[in-house]
């Protein structure tokens, strides 16, 4: 059993915040976290400063996940969106994230041109299109990978259509289950109620979204397992990079914001800069 799918499988929820580079990833796995959550929508923002509208690759994400694996050890499931086309797309897709270092793969059901669950104007491919993405998925895997199905229904064709959709996801060989953008506390309920001991469930908050935002003790309660956080990130630091822009260029200097910021000594703490320096100089027989 993958290091993942066991912690999937504990009686607590299983929270994994959002990141979106290596950095990211790496003060995430210091606050303690047990597992990340890189989505398409973050690497949208940061490498692309685009909206979440499917423009990012799939290049360009598991080059993103490379580079974040090379730094933490903890698992990370990854946003796969669409699969990037189809079956045969989403088992390369397979394929490349899992060299990347994917413990999980999250594919969604939208039809190009795709966008953030939490977005209008949504359209979905068919299930059994979907359906047979995930077995390609499942057929291509040469680890225990996970895959979550993600039906984003809820805002095109209803709740119970919903329902339905990820019925066939899990048939199709989903190793867990993201119903996307409930409307109430009753829908995120009505959702793991209907699956509860036969696939895990992840919920997806979103700050400001079409989901009530609750937290981690409250979605176990309701029978969640996993609870992903994949943006608040880029909002929390874009909100401080604004008003730290805004200061420089009023203030000429960074004297107003140095007790909101690491120094140059602090951030090389917090980034091993002497032990990395240290074990440098031991390879080279000093």
């Amino acid at each position: 059993m993958s290091a993942l799918r066991a912690l999937v499988a504990a009686p607590e929820i299983l929270v994994a915040p959002g990141i979106f580079d290596a950095l990211t990833g790496a003060l995430a796995e210091a606050a303690g976290f047990q597992a990340l959550y890189l989505s398409g929508a973050t690497v949208a923002y940061t490498r692309l400063g685009r909206p979440d509208i499917g423009l990012a690759t799939m290049s360009e994400m598991a080059d993103t996940l490379m580079l974040i694996r090379d730094r933490v050890e903890v698992p990370i499931i990854v946003d796969a969106d669409t699969g990037f086309g189809n079956a045969l797309n989403a088992e390369r897709t397979m394929r490349v994230y899992e060299r990347a270092g994917a413990a999980a793969l999250q594919v969604e059901d939208q039809a190009y041109p795709k966008r953030c669950g939490h977005l209008s104007d949504k359209a979905l491919v068919p299930a059994a299109e979907m359906a047979g993405k995930i077995t390609a998925m499942a057929e291509a895997r040469s680890a225990d990978t996970l895959i979550i199905a993600r039906t984003d229904a809820i805002a095109v064709e209803g709740f119970d259509a919903a329902i339905d959709r990820a019925e066939r996801y899990l048939e199709a060989g989903a190793d867990a289950l993201f119903i996307e953008a409930p409307r109430s506390l009753d829908e995120l309920q009505r959702a793991a109620g209907h699956f509860h001991g036969r696939a895990p469930l992840l919920a997806n908050m979103v700050e400001g979204g079409r989901t009530p935002v609750s937290n981690a003790a409250e979605l176990e309660a309701l029978g969640y397992a996993i609870v992903i956080f994949p943006g608040g990130i880029v909002r929390a630091l874009a909100r401080a990079a604004g008003d730290y822009y805004a200061n420089l260029r009023a203030a000429g200097s960074n004297e107003a914001f140095r007790d909101r910021m690491y120094d140059f000594a602090g951030l090389n703490e917090l980034l091993g800069t002497a032990e990395l320096l240290a074990r440098g100089k031991r390879f080279n027989g000093d």
